[in-house]
């Protein structure tokens, strides 16, 4: 059972007795924020006083007479100027944990009404080592897909590998004029990304250059304007000298992006110009940036050998990519990269034009949006398609042939832009039906609070982060082992070589994936190995240990799990505050699910099993276990732990972590 709905289905008609439109009103009961106000709280009164034009707390009063809890709630007690507490009977409490016991879900029941939910998250490129920038989407997908299928979805993870696009023609460009044909046997997807960086630092060099004029004028012209506006008397007029200030504010603006923009191009050429290595190469390849496009695009119409040369590298990238999601213990039922849809291209633009919707644009066909200057591209001047043409035929795919009613795109923040005029369009082209929605995330920072870099200036490589959270936690893993003692002092480790370095990948694991979920995914957050795998605050590894305590009970009293369940006695008694407290955030387990999903944040749910956890502990310093001589109670605690255990490791496992019983 959903406790919050619960309630919230009880004030329905009691608020309906008062409004027409009851459903903003009942948003508004919600779990209390001080637990001696009671466990939930309604603050409905006040808005609706003012809508109805009468004193708050008569309302309120109207409110509880209408209001049918009695079976589950002392009687409720209007607070302040209209607060609506409530608090559980704690025999309702006990009735309601009891069920948990046999209740494989926890209470948590499936939707209604389930949908067809395809996630596409990860698409990193091939043929470039996954780095850090691609943990937050593989992650945070990961983990709304296991959340969407336990709340009854039928959900497709899909991942929209990136091995068709420009990057290619790089490639087959830096393969053509500088491969080490060595180096690649040894380590070709090495080789392949060296290729790329070799090859798109070029590019830019020559964009630099050709940029920089266009810039340099653009400067001077913004810098005469804004000193033609300054030498201007401010006029008398208010509404003249307000338009005047903020007309100089926007010049000096313009200047300073023009200026920073100088300075970056600047930047770009220096560092080349500065290479003996780097500027020989960019001297005798100034056509790089063209001749890159059109590899692409003889590989896009089928040219044998580049053709040849996709067909060979491509596996060696895929291996990569999936030696880290092994690491990460990722799986997709769908990786359709970008070459799946490339002969829909042609068909998608021409349907677009079909309709109205494309149009020619100096060459191109665009699709323009209302209140978008902008187009939205979807066949160069070239004739060559872009990933806008790429995604709508996606779209198109994953209605028809996989009859999605939900799409989800776990991408950065800085994407936006092209998801709105992706979902503009789409819309436009008929799908109006289907819920599109960009999951949107900030970004991983380093110490220095910009993004996460090793010390020579390179994006941080993902596998290696990965390796190195292991290593860090098998260090942790032993020095722990190492120090547990026995009855007499002597040194008792519990666990063997092959144990250590199970729970050294769980706990290293699981610390990086924690780490990033426990964030509000819009915000950016500054990666820190010591918060990560700390044995306490809001870290996994304190949570896997409050796992791996509430199973030990058992081992101690050598009590199996599955036969408590079996034979659980006279069920869950709620002696201490401390046994209701945790009574109560086991039953909040569902709502607290809901309120993730409903939004998409799995920091909610991280939340959730951090406070259980931190509840746990106080249950387990105040109530004995072990030592508890009443049979009842000592079965009734032992229930507790266990269901303690059962949603600890059922929401971590939502969220792609694993537990062990032993730490």
């Amino acid at each position: 059972m959903n406790l919050l709905e619960e309630l919230k289905n009880r004030f329905r008609p009691a608020l309906a007795t008062l409004t027409d439109a009851p459903e903003a009103f009942v948003e508004m009961v919600r779990p209390s924020g001080d637990v001696r106000h009671g466990d939930y709280q309604a603050n409905c009164a006040m808005p609706l006083g003012g809508q109805l034009k009468q004193p708050p707390r008569q309302v309120a009063e109207a409110i509880v007479q209408a209001l049918d809890v009695n079976d589950m709630c002392h009687e409720p007690e209007i607070a302040g100027p209209g607060f609506i507490n409530l608090r559980l009977k704690d025999e309702w409490l006990q009735e309601q944990t009891a069920r948990l016991v046999s209740d494989e879900r926890l209470g948590v029941e499936p939707v209604a009404e389930p949908q067809t939910v395809v996630v596409d998250f990860s698409a990193p490129n091939v043929a470039k080592p996954m780095h850090v920038g691609h943990l937050r989407s593989t992650v945070i997908g990961a983990a709304l897909v296991r959340m969407l299928r336990f709340a009854g979805h039928k959900v497709i993870s899909d991942n929209h590998i990136g091995d068709w696009g420009t990057q290619f023609g790089m490639i087959i460009y830096g393969w053509n004029n500088f491969r080490d044909e060595e180096v690649y046997e040894r380590d070709p997807v090495g080789e392949l990304a060296r290729l790329y960086r070799l090859v798109n630092q070029l590019c830019d060099y020559h964009a630099a250059t050709t940029e920089q004029p266009s810039v340099e004028e653009r400067l001077n012209e913004a810098e005469r304007l804004l000193e033609e506006a300054k030498d201007q008397d401010p006029p008398e007029d208010k509404s003249a000298a307000k338009r005047h200030k903020k007309e100089l504010k926007k010049l000096q603006s313009r200047v300073e992006e023009l200026t920073a923009r100088l300075d970056s191009l600047n930047k770009q050429k220096s560092q080349i110009e500065q290479d003996e290595i780097l500027h020989p190469l960019a001297e005798a390849h100034p056509d790089i940036v063209r001749l890159s496009r059109e590899e692409t695009a003889k590989l896009h119409a089928g040219d044998e050998t580049n053709l040849a040369l996709w067909q060979r590298f491509l596996p060696e990238c895929l291996a990569a990519l999936q030696k880290v999601y092994d690491q990460l213990g990722t799986e997709f039922d769908l990786s359709l990269g970008e070459s799946h849809y490339q002969p829909m291209l042609a068909s998608t633009v021409a349907d677009l034009e079909e309709k109205g919707l494309a149009v020619e644009s100096d060459g191109a066909m665009c699709v323009f949006l209302e209140g978008n200057e902008a187009p939205f591209i979807v066949r160069k001047r070239d004739g060559a398609f872009t990933y806008a043409t790429t995604d709508l035929a996606t779209i198109r795919y994953r209605v028809e042939e996989l009859k999605a009613d939900r799409i989800l795109y776990v991408v950065d923040a800085r994407q936006g832009e092209h998801f709105r005029l992706l979902f503009g369009t789409a819309a436009r082209w008929g799908f109006t039906d289907l819920d599109l929605q960009h999951i949107s995330f900030g970004t991983v920072l380093g110490p220095d609070n910009r993004p996460f870099k090793t010390r020579a200036g390179d994006t941080v490589g993902l596998e290696s982060l990965l390796e190195e959270a292991v290593r860090r936690a098998r260090k942790i893993v032993n020095e722990n082992d190492d120090s547990r003692t026995d009855e007499a002092g002597q040194p008792a480790p519990e666990m063997d070589e092959t144990t250590r370095a199970d729970v050294a990948r769980v706990v290293g694991i699981g610390g990086i994936k924690y780490a990033d979920l426990h964030h509000n995914r819009e915000s950016d957050y500054v990666f820190s190995w010591d918060k990560m795998l700390a044995r306490t605050g809001d870290t996994a590894t304190y949570i896997q240990y409050s796992y791996a305590r509430s199973s030990g009970i058992f081992r101690q009293c050598e009590v199996d799990p599955q036969s408590l369940r079996d034979n659980p006695g006279k069920g869950v008694i709620l002696s201490t505050p401390e046994e209701r407290a945790l009574a109560l955030e086991l039953l909040q387990f569902p709502e607290q699910l809901a309120a993730a999903l409903a939004d998409y944040r799995p920091n909610v749910l991280t939340a959730c099993l951090f406070s259980l956890a931190n509840t746990f502990s106080s249950f387990y310093e105040k109530c004995h276990v072990r030592r508890e001589e009443d049979i009842d109670l000592r079965t009734s605690r032992l229930l507790l732990c266990d269901l303690t255990a059962r949603v600890l490791a059922t929401g971590l496992d939502l969220l792609g972590i694993r537990t062990v019983s032993q730490m």
